[in-house]
């Protein structure tokens, strides 16, 4: 029995450490064999406490185990295992034992059932994937991971004061509701919000996503926003910001993936259009809506990163991404192509197709609430997402004009992790009982309604007559060499700029001063400048940690500022 007392992340650490010992063959049958021995185990474990401890005077449980976290838990064990599936042809040690790490991080902190346990595993979990970015080894994807790795790890500090103002609150740090109540509820929210990709706080995942390598972005698309999910749908659910918050998030992305070339970038646009329908799920917080957000969670890991794979295996074998490099590869990549064209079904909601089974709970869940405007968003952000998703993804990648490329299908690994996603978009859609039966609640909800097919089919089919009238008239927005302006920009070049323009007024502000001014502050100008010269070392790109740093010491001085206030 004690066996059943092992967390499920232990495993995949385990498994990490011999894939940095071992090479080739042996290394390859570890890694396989990791998700499916640790999913086997975790398919035995009872619900309840597994684990649980008093620290400091706080109870403490790194290992909960219920309905909620058991659904996250099997499909992050089905993903890790495609994607190590889709990576076997790959020889870089540094991205196996980081993916390894990365999944078992977020294993971690779904079956987590306190704050601090949470926050220690929300660190890894920025900590372990930034190298699957690094991995590329271009200048833009340490660019990118740096920027990635700053934000999640501001992140992580939120949390961590967050859990300190709950811990003074409530005297307990046991990971249940929380609410918006205090400034603790607050702070927690902000913190799931940053890694669930909130509007004005998404950049991080557009910026790196498209940047990883071909088979860390199929992890990366797995594991951190939906660990975000669970958090929400733990400690938020009811919460009706959410649904407002999440409305925005399917709809605000469209018009950028519209116009995007980068097709991997598009796919990180679609991924946050997608998340934003769960996030409408928490908010709703009923226990149809609860089920809708977790199992669209649950569709979204295996069919967007079917997707991901299908455009991997594309920049994999012809060396480019953009849309409007590419075009006619149905030609000598046929598998690929129908591989990719499942995927773009199941999120495109077509009945049959796992995004339709899940899809529709929450949009059902909102109607039946009286949020009908929310409805309507999602109506519309569902047309939108099989334009730029559905049709756009496939259309300009595999058809659209013939670019001259002849690449042949990718190696046999990543096509039989692709067919085995795309086996898991048509069986859930086709039965869906299986999945439902692994929800948190016992609805009784049968997507294959008349109402429901009807709507959704006649969705689809004027959404697909909208792309071929506006794509015929030379008005759909063409496929062009660009660089698009996101929110990112405020902190990538007006931030900077205001400094630089503020240094350069007080300078000049200084040298206006008198003589006997200028000696009496320059001492302390000049105390200032060797210790901003030492910060300046510590934030510089070369010591990545100096970020963390600085985070800590601006988020403990506010929590010491806001006690003493109280």
């Amino acid at each position: 029995m004690w066996m059943l007392e092992i967390p499920p992340f232990v495993p995949f650490f385990i498994g990490a450490v011999l894939a940095a010992v071992t090479r080739g063959p042996l290394r390859n049958m570890v890694m396989i064999a990791i998700p499916v021995l640790s999913a086997i185990h975790l398919w035995m474990v009872p619900d309840g406490n597994h684990i649980q401890f008093a620290f400091l005077g706080y109870e403490l449980i790194p290992y909960r185990v219920d309905k909620l976290s058991l659904m996250f838990g099997y499909v992050f064990h089905i993903a890790a295992f495609i994607a190590i599936i889709y990576a076997l042809h790959v020889k870089d040690t540094v991205q196996q034992v980081a993916g390894l790490m990365y999944a078992g991080s977020g294993l971690g902190a779904v079956f987590a059932g306190d704050l601090l346990t949470l926050f220690v595993f929300w660190e890894l979990l920025a900590f372990t994937s930034v190298f699957l970015i690094w991995a590329r080894k271009s200048s833009r994807s340490y660019q990118a991971g740096m920027r990635y790795l700053i934000i999640q790890v501001l992140s992580g500090v939120i949390l961590l004061a967050g859990a300190l103002f709950y811990a003074a609150e409530h005297g307990t740090l046991v990971f249940e509701f929380i609410g918006l109540e205090g400034i603790a509820g607050w702070l927690i929210f902000i913190a799931f919000g940053i890694k669930c990709a909130f509007p004005f706080a998404h950049n991080w995942l557009t910026d790196a996503y498209p940047e990883a390598t071909v088979t860390g972005t199929v992890f990366l698309s797995a594991f951190t926003t939906k660990v975000a999910v669970y958090t929400l749908a733990r400690g938020y659910p009811g919460t009706e910001l959410l649904i407002y918050i999440g409305a925005a998030m399917t709809c605000f992305p469209i018009f950028f993936a519209v116009i995007e070339n980068d097709l991997r970038r598009v796919l990180a646009y679609s991924l946050i259009n997608q998340v934003g329908f769960m996030v409408v799920g928490v908010g709703i917080g009923t226990a149809l809506a609860i089920n809708g957000a977790v199992s669209h969670a649950f569709n979204d890991v295996i069919f967007k990163g079917l997707l991901f794979m299908s455009m991997g295996a594309v920049l994999h074998m012809t060396g480019r991404i953009n849309g409007s490099d590419l075009g006619g590869l149905y030609k000598t990549m046929p598998k690929t192509t129908v591989l990719c064209i499942v995927g773009a079904a199941s999120i495109s909601a077509f009945p049959l197709f796992s995004g339709f089974v899940s899809k529709s709970m929450v949009m059902t869940a909102a109607l039946e609430n009286g949020h009908d405007w929310v409805w309507l968003m999602l109506l519309f952000a569902s047309a939108g997402v099989f334009h730029h998703a559905g049709i756009k993804i496939p259309y300009f990648a595999f058809f659209a004009h013939d670019s001259g490329i002849r690449a042949s299908d990718p190696p046999t690994n990543m096509l039989v992790a692709m067919s085995v996603a795309a086996a898991l978009c048509v069986g859930i859609g086709v039965y869906p009982a299986a999945l439902y039966s692994l929800l948190p609640y016992d609805t009784g909800y049968n997507p294959y309604d008349a109402t429901h097919v009807l709507a959704q089919t006649q969705l689809l089919f004027f959404s697909a007559l909208a792309f071929v009238w506006l794509n015929l008239r030379g008005l759909y927005p063409p496929e062009l060499p660009s660089t698009n302006l996101d929110v990112e920009w405020t902190y990538r070049r007006l931030f900077p700029a205001i400094w630089q323009r503020t240094v350069g007024i007080a300078t000049r502000i200084y040298q206006f001063m008198g003589d006997t001014f200028k000696q009496t502050l320059g001492v302390g100008l000049d105390y200032f400048a060797r210790k901003n010269n030492r910060l300046s070392g510590l934030l510089s790109r070369n010591h990545p940690a100096g970020s963390m740093v600085l985070w800590v010491v601006v988020i403990l001085a506010s929590y010491l500022l806001l006690s003493f206030i109280k």
